[in-house]
């Protein structure tokens, strides 16, 4: 069967030119061509035929003791339009045996190699061709154990990910350093809602995008692979579907591809898809009975079972200033967090989540988390994931958790809120006044933090706290009133 040229390589490892020049029993020397250290040898083959062409299928070790090459072969065009077939059949060098026909190497060969771009390498007599085809299957069973081992190693470090507390961005990191680039979670709009690694070009990452899109919307009336694959600015691309209802897809990018990348990258696919599938959430035909029967009256203690959790956490999300063009969605950010019960209001989205899911923080967003509470305690914890998010901002961090611990947590709940009741009273029904005081103590009596939380001019703070420490009778400089108070305002809703 004739060769064609850039045919598929196999899938065994290559051997680098270089490293087949450095085994010190073969002798083998470079006399003309680039450099070898871009070369790669998929196989060996031996022939004497004036042209080889129609027996190579690319990527050979051609090695020949030149038999054809007689006194009339021997010259500049005969010699050219051999070696220039042999480049065009995809060979990648050419070993000429010095013994025992030809005491040396043809100068006309050695200058069409030159011309072509084709290695030329010098075989001494006493190397057999039979044993340079040997030292290349052994180095190929080197390279196939050394790649065989990389994909068991890199299999266990995506399981490991796979059973962290925040088990989809740990897979995404490790499977980024394995493959030492880039690894994205895109959504069905082809947006990442997760990623991992140095990101390539914007170009690349365009490229990615559509790629994810490829494997995730079939074109009528063909259907959607399960992976594709691509090269933008020699980088390369590839995305896999993620089984399942979710539409997720796995985007790789990386600088080089390794025969081994391909059995990771699917690894991991499988790993996210389980992952994925799992965070979904109640099937659909379970939260729908549960707004029936909220809308009905039940209490959300009775319905709270129905979305799969007795306790949850609440987050207020919002977008952080210059986070990019396209700003990231709140579609994205619930794939990231695993959420479906998601309010993505314009200032500020608020998810649902079960009590017992690790919350980290992401990239774009700014994040406030509320203590994991009851069905029939969410009011309070949506009031304490909007305090997280107000101390989030102000601080400029881009996670705040609420925290309930210390000395605090050995007042009976009952009781500390009646204290706070009777404490706080003189402010009457003014959130204004509440929410300044809280924000501004929270900030240590910074003005201007407090001024950047609230959204409002410094001189409104110091106005408010006069007002509130005139309303309360209190010295508000005075460390164990603001320790009282904070403890009071921590405790009111």
């Amino acid at each position: 069967m004739p060769s064609e040229t850039g045919a598929v390589p196999p899938p065994t490892p290559a051997v680098p030119l270089t490293a087949l020049l450095a085994h010190e029993k073969l002798g083998l020397r470079q006399i003309a061509g680039p450099d070898a250290a871009a070369a790669d040898i998929h196989w060996v083959h031996t022939s004497e035929m004036t042209d080889p062409y129609p027996y190579l299928l690319g990527g050979e070790l051609l090695l020949t003791a030149g038999v054809h090459v007689t006194a009339a072969a021997g010259t500049g065009p005969h010699l050219d339009a051999y070696v220039s077939r042999i480049v065009a059949a995809g060979g990648a060098a050419l070993g000429f045996g010095v013994a025992p026909v030809h005491d040396t190497v043809p100068r006309a060969l050695v200058e069409a190699c030159d011309r072509h771009g084709l290695p030329l390498l010098e075989v001494p007599p006493q190397t057999t061709f039979s044993g340079v085809a040997r030292a290349v299957w052994q180095l190929m069973a080197e390279a196939r154990h050394t790649e065989l081992r990389r994909v068991a190693q890199a299999q266990q470090g995506l399981a490991a990910a796979a059973a962290r507390p925040d088990p989809v961005p740990a897979l995404l990191r490790q499977l980024a350093a394995r493959l030492d680039g880039y690894a994205a979670l895109h959504t069905a709009d082809g947006t990442p809602a997760q990623s991992a690694g140095a990101p390539p070009g914007e170009a690349a990452l365009a490229a990615l995008a559509r790629l994810a899109g490829v494997v995730l919307h079939p074109v009528e009336p063909r259907p959607a692979p399960a992976s594709g694959t691509d090269t933008v600015d020699a980088t390369h691309l590839a995305a896999y579907a993620l089984a399942g209802p979710q539409g997720l897809a796995l985007g790789v990018a990386t600088r080089r591809r390794e025969p081994g990348d391909h059995t990771v990258a699917q690894v991991a696919a499988v790993l996210l898809a389980l992952l994925t599938a799992d965070h979904q959430g109640a099937p659909e035909s379970a939260r729908s009975a549960a707004l029936v029967r909220l809308l009905l009256g039940a209490d959300p203690h009775e319905v709270a079972p129905l979305l799969g959790a007795d306790r949850w956490t609440v987050v207020h999300a919002r977008v952080q200033r210059g986070s990019g063009t396209p700003p990231p969605t709140p579609a994205a950010l619930a794939t990231a967090l695993g959420s479906t019960l998601v309010d993505a209001a314009p200032e500020v989205t608020t998810l649902l989540l079960p009590a017992d899911r690790e919350i980290t923080a992401q990239d774009g967003w700014t994040l406030g988390v509320s203590a994991p509470a009851a069905a029939e305690a969410l009011a309070a914890a949506d009031a304490q994931a909007a305090r997280a998010l107000r101390r989030a901002a102000a601080t400029r961090v881009p996670l705040v958790r609420h925290r309930q611990t210390g000395i605090a947590a050995l007042v009976a709940p009952a009781e500390a809120d009646a204290h706070a009741r009777v404490l706080l009273a003189p402010l009457g029904e003014s959130p204004a006044l509440t929410e300044t005081l809280r924000t501004w103590l929270s900030l240590h009596g910074s003005w201007d933090r407090t001024a950047a939380a609230l959204s409002v001019h410094r001189n409104t703070v110091r106005q408010r706290v006069a007002r509130c420490a005139a309303l309360l009778d209190a010295d508000l400089d005075d460390p164990d009133v603001r320790m009282e108070l904070w403890f009071a305002l921590k405790h009111s809703t």
